[in-house]
C-alpha cells in the first residue's frame, strides 16, 4: 500500500487519513493537518491496487465509514469528512 508519510512538529497523535486524489474536501484535511504541522500518513484509496483497497474498505467497514475524508486518530477515533474544529479538539490544537 502506497502510504504518504507527512512530516510535521506535531507528534502526540497518530493520525491516518483515509482519502481520494480527486476529493476537494480530502485535498482540504491533507492541507489542514500539514498547515497545522501536524504528523500524519494517508493513503489516497482511489489509487491504491485492487487488494490494497479491499483490506482499506474492510478497515473502514469495521468503523461504518463509507465516505472519505476519513481520519483516524489514535486508532480510536474516526471523524468522517472535513470538520476542522473536530479535528482540533482531537488533535489538541488551538
Amino acid at each position: 500500500m502506497d502510504v504518504v508519510k507527512v512530516p510535521g512538529d506535531r507528534k502526540d497523535h497518530q493520525v491516518f487519513v483515509y482519502a481520494l486524489s480527486t476529493c476537494g474536501w480530502c485535498k482540504r484535511t491533507k492541507k489542514f493537518l500539514k498547515d497545522n504541522k501536524v504528523h500524519h500518513e494517508y493513503v489516497d484509496v482511489d489509487m491504491a491496487s485492487p487488494e490494497d483497497r479491499k483490506k482499506i474498505e474492510s478497515d473502514l467497514h469495521k468503523w461504518n465509514c463509507h465516505a472519505y475524508p476519513a481520519v483516524l486518530v489514535d486508532g480510536k477515533k474516526l471523524i468522517i469528512g472535513f470538520k476542522a474544529d473536530e479535528i482540533k479538539e482531537a488533535l489538541g490544537l488551538r
